[in-house]
């Protein structure tokens, strides 16, 4: 959750930031003249936001000690697949394939297992419905705080390939008052935003922590000087999606010092559905897989 409050502040609080500077007049209409830019963009995350339970993906997860390490000691690849409680993770081998089949087709039928309980509504289900109730209704409490926690700055236009990105300075907005634990990292966070001009979708973010933030009930610290940062692309006609992500975080927990370098990369996004939808493939892809199997092995029938 942490890391999706960091995301989340540039992301969804471009609507209605307060004391937007005006853009330069050589600048296309992105100034707050034009207020419909900034809401096509809190609506394109949206979008995007929703997608993510509707799409699998590889992640290929890179962990170092420190920013600097120049091979990451960890590797995870995993494939990202929709639960509809959140997101069902299979590993997978350096390749992008399966290390061992057997254990590939238990997770894919455990997957199969959860997802017949959400289509079927077996109340065994009620309680975990009702978590992820909650983190949604979370993140929605955070979207809206967020409206007036910042402004945002024009500074330039930047080309990426054939596109143009506004890119945007994002401050504390001195006004803005925390109610939560999690809108209580927003004054404590500072950095930039690119804006692709035609779509209105949010290309990049980069972030700083600019002093110490309490988490966990005040019992572990984030330090300040951690960074975080994100690149969006449009995998699909209309469908921008994280491309990748570092999180450089330091800091303690308990007595405890700790520091988290981490790398993503996303790829392969792939449409599944909801969970009616995602059920019937990952059973197709479980039949395929046992006809595979009789294939292989003609003495097992």
């Amino acid at each position: 959750m942490l890391k999706r409050a960091f995301v989340s502040i540039a992301l969804l609080s471009l609507a209605h930031a307060p004391g937007q500077s005006v853009a330069p007049e050589s600048t296309p209409g992105v100034g707050p003249e034009k207020p419909e830019f900034f809401n096509r963009v809190i609506a394109n995350q949206k979008r995007g936001e929703a997608a993510l339970d509707l799409y699998e993906r590889i992640e290929r997860v890179e962990t170092r000690k420190n920013p600097s390490d120049p091979a990451p000691p960890t590797i995870k690849i995993m494939r990202v697949i929709p639960s509809g409680t959140g997101m069902f993770r299979i590993a997978l081998g350096p390749d992008g394939k399966p290390r061992d089949p057997v254990v590939y087709r238990a997770d894919l039928q455990s997957l199969a297992r959860t997802l017949t309980l959400l289509v079927n509504e077996e109340g065994s289900q009620r309680d975990v419905l009702e978590k992820y109730a909650k983190k949604k209704k979370e993140r929605n409490e955070l979207i809206n705080a967020t409206h007036n926690a910042f402004l945002f700055t024009f500074v330039a236009t930047e080309p990426r390939g054939d596109r143009t990105l506004s890119k945007f300075k994002m401050e504390p907005n001195p006004g803005f008052k925390p109610t939560t634990r999690f809108t209580s990292i927003f004054p404590k966070v500072r950095g930039f935003v690119w804006i692709e001009q035609t779509s209105g979708e949010l290309a990049r973010i980069e972030g700083e922590v600019t002093e110490d933030i309490s988490v966990g009930l005040f019992l572990g610290k984030i330090y300040k000087g951690s960074h975080f940062m994100q690149e969006r692309y449009e995998f699909l006609p209309g469908l921008w999606l994280a491309s990748f992500s570092q999180y450089d975080f330091d800091g303690r927990k308990l007595f405890s010092g700790f520091s988290i370098h981490e790398r993503t990369f996303y790829s392969n996004y792939r449409y599944i559905g909801p969970p009616k939808e995602a059920l019937v493939a990952i059973r197709e892809e479980l039949g395929h897989a046992e006809l595979d199997k009789l294939r292989a092995d003609p003495a097992d029938q």
